[in-house]
């Protein structure tokens, strides 16, 4: 397999896990190996012409040809929630993607503190596994509507059995708590010196956030689902395809992606939110208006680089490497 090109795959298993939640396996074509992938990592998956989505992966790859991502049937779906339930079928065949990760686990922490709310808890049944077979400490809060809609509760609850006293899981279940949320705060306080974990809906993410404002950077890491930046759609500039020379005009009211889309211009994405830096493309000339949450402070200075799918421009003109 050529480094970045995608992998031909089919589905192999579809179950559900939960309410709402569908786990999807996915094996290579020609059986050959997956690329490595730690705890944490992401795919993206094909679900047609230009139209992809990421999904966390339940478990490393190690080797083999074969690997599991969950998949929750949001009711606000823009079509890759609805399409995996609704269409994608065992045998159909795709495409996916090298596995990425913006979501690594530090395995040198003493303890791992995990907070997983609903289909967040995708990456952190990766981490927990991974966790386990090290014999680390770790406690994972989850919070779900309800036992039913809790995914992946049998196999949790197994690997706190075989943590051998090091693992602890507390169930957060909305309709046994009368309306009483996670405490994160309360979390993150009574485990000073722990590495934190958060993958789970804005609302939660936003609460890890403010709560970890104390807390030393380096333990402290999330996962978004979308981005918690507004997307740029101020519009009317110019975007130059530096390959083709051809030039592209953003109208008002459309993201650079948009504007290539509309006008014939394949291009990779997944999120179109700046989650997943799928569509991560080198900036020639012009002055980037980033509304990601990939890049870093320092990355967004040096302006290299800039998410098409929800970034701006601050100058008339870009100039890409597209």
């Amino acid at each position: 397999m050529s480094k970045g090109a995608d992998i031909p795959v089919r589905v192999r298993q579809m179950r559900y896990e939960a309410d709402t939640i569908l786990s999807v396996e996915f094996e290579t074509l020609d059986g050959r190996d997956l690329p490595v992938a730690a705890p944490g990592s992401h795919i993206d998956v094909a679900l047609g012409k230009d139209f992809r989505r990421s999904y966390s992966l339940t478990r490393e790859i190690t080797g083999g040809p074969s690997c599991t991502v969950a998949i929750h049937r949001d009711p606000k779906s823009k079509g890759g929630s609805a399409y995996v339930h609704e269409t994608l079928r065992v045998g159909d065949k795709t495409v996916i993607s090298r596995p990425k990760n913006n979501f690594p686990l530090d395995e040198n922490a003493d303890l791992s503190v995990l907070i997983a709310g609903g289909i967040g808890v995708t990456p952190v049944l990766c981490m927990i596994r991974r966790l386990v077979a090290t014999g680390k400490a770790w406690k994972l809060h989850y919070a779900a509507r309800s036992r039913s809609a809790a995914a992946f509760r049998d196999e949790l609850d197994a690997l706190e059995q075989a943590s051998d006293g090091k693992g602890k899981l507390h169930y957060h279940l909305d309709d046994e708590q009368n309306g009483a949320l996670v405490d994160i705060g309360g979390i993150l306080t009574a485990n000073p010196t722990a590495h934190f974990y958060c993958c789970g809906p804005e609302a939660m993410l936003a609460a890890y956030e403010r709560a970890a404002r104390g807390v030393p950077r380096d333990q402290v890491h999330v996962e978004y689902f979308s981005s918690s930046e507004e997307v740029a759609r101020d519009g009317g500039f110019e975007v130059v395809l530096d390959r083709s020379g051809k030039t592209i005009v953003v109208e008002p009211g459309q993201t650079i992606l948009d504007a290539l889309i509309a006008n014939g211009v394949h291009v990779p994405f997944s999120c179109a939110e700046g989650t997943c830096g799928t569509c991560e493309t080198d900036v020639i000339e012009g002055r980037p208006d980033h509304r990601d949450i990939i890049l870093t402070d320092e990355e967004r200075a040096e302006s290299k680089t800039m998410m098409i799918c929800c970034s701006g421009s601050k100058s008339a003109r870009l100039v890409l490497d597209i």
